[in-house]
């Protein structure tokens, strides 16, 4: 007999239904509060149902968690599966029901529908959540350390306008810039142009010194003849120069966490079986590949190359109805946002460097060529993109498991 459970997941309370074939109703819904008793319980009940049992539920965030890996441990067979097929998934009925149990039970009868197509939850999913958190921390900091730089350089206009544009260093290993560390010790135009070129070449040899950048002569006098043209609309006064240095360690806080995660995202994605695929795939480098082994997660759970595309949401639309045919539809976009943000980013890295030899390059600049929208060849690449790396990745996981099944 099978035993489908369906959980509908919450924030610290999960719904759950136990369905037979046929609609048979094992247990009426009930509650599950995410704390070890409860959880305890539920792991006990469903191991003593009688039959082959599958527990569902949705990825929701991190509120599934809990639950999954208690079932997980109990050894249960569970799978979290995509919000969105739930979604669609027929409920037979031209009422609109929106409650807990009426959620739960129809998981329970998706469970039953797709039971051989269903995916167990793995040791290596956790890490693979652990990952696509991570990656949702370093967008939001990201999003931080823009706002930050953006704040900063809005006061510098005020005081020394276009101190940004200083230097063209490289960014340093822990986040930090030169044009930062220059504009926290020079935060006015007067710091500079009040001093004689002596004197500023002393306090600009020594801030060098102190952050260990190279001393050149010439930059100086350079940075010492532009301040001389430049126009301060607030004077030199202790209040703005806290201001910015306040906005300063700001930044350089956000910078740090940004590059912290960075590193953290790499050693952890290569851990990961597909890890020197993905990187071996050109514009994915230490950054954008375990962005996108965090989004995509495993490809083994797509049926074929359309479903990952379908997923990422740059899927090309359909818009056919009788005679209409529609030219031009935009992608879904039902997928993960941060997905396609990395995959455009590929694509512009693409565009960039000119790989002549590289597929997906050679795909989008024949659909620039032929005068497509920017954002119709973007998006076609990072189809094109995403199909390759189904293939690829794929290929390589399939033949990890062959040679681990003739190893037992």
């Amino acid at each position: 007999m099978l035993n489908a459970v369906g959980i509908d997941v919450s924030k610290g309370r999960s719904t759950v239904a136990v369905l037979q074939p046929g609609g048979v109703v094992i247990r009426k819904p009930f509650d599950v509060y995410h704390n070890k008793s409860d959880l305890n319980d539920l792991a006990s009940f469903i191991k003593s149902l009688d039959g082959d049992t599958k527990a569902v539920l949705e990825c929701t965030g991190r509120y599934h968690r809990p639950i999954v890996e208690a079932l997980h441990r109990a050894e249960i067979f569970v799978s979290a599966v995509n919000p969105h097929l739930i979604k669609n998934f027929g409920n037979n009925t031209i009422r609109k029901v929106k409650t807990d149990p009426a959620d739960a039970k129809k998981i329970a009868r998706y469970t039953l529908d797709n039971w051989h197509e269903l995916r167990e939850y793995s040791d290596m999913d956790s890490k693979r959540e652990q990952l696509k958190t991570m990656n949702t921390q370093f967008d939001f900091f990201m999003k931080q350390k823009t706002a930050a730089k953006s704040n900063l350089i809005a006061l510098l206009d005020q005081t020394y306008p276009g101190v940004n544009n200083l230097f063209d260093s490289p960014v340093r290993s822990d986040g930090s810039e030169k044009w930062v560390d220059f504009a926290y010790s020079f935060w006015h135009v007067d710091c500079v142009r009040k001093l004689s070129l002596n004197a500023f070449k002393e306090r600009y040899t020594a801030f060098c010194k102190k952050h260990g950048y190279i001393f050149n002569e010439l930059k100086a006098e350079e940075i010492y003849s532009a301040s001389k043209s430049l126009v301060a609309t607030l004077p030199k006064e202790n209040g703005y120069r806290d201001l910015i240095r306040f906005s300063i360690k700001q930044l350089n806080l956000e910078s740090e966490h940004v590059e912290k995660l960075r590193v953290d995202m790499n050693s952890l994605a290569a851990q990961l079986p597909e890890y020197p695929v993905v990187m071996g795939m050109y514009g994915v480098g230490t950054t954008f590949g375990p962005q996108l082994m965090a989004e995509i997660g495993d490809v083994m759970r797509f049926t074929h190359r359309e479903a990952l595309t379908a997923f990422a949401g740059v899927d090309p639309g359909r818009d056919d109805s009788g005679q209409r045919v529609a030219k031009s539809v935009k992608a879904s976009k039902c997928g993960s946002a941060r997905l396609r943000k990395t995959l455009f980013q590929i694509m512009t890295c693409l565009l960039q460097n000119m790989p002549e030899d590289d597929p997906v390059y050679q795909f989008l600049d024949k659909k620039r060529s032929e005068g497509k929208e920017y954002y119709v060849y973007m998006t076609a690449g990072a189809n094109k993109f995403l199909r390759i790396y189904y293939g690829k990745v794929k290929e390589y996981m399939r033949t990890l498991l062959d040679e681990q099944s003739q190893n037992k």
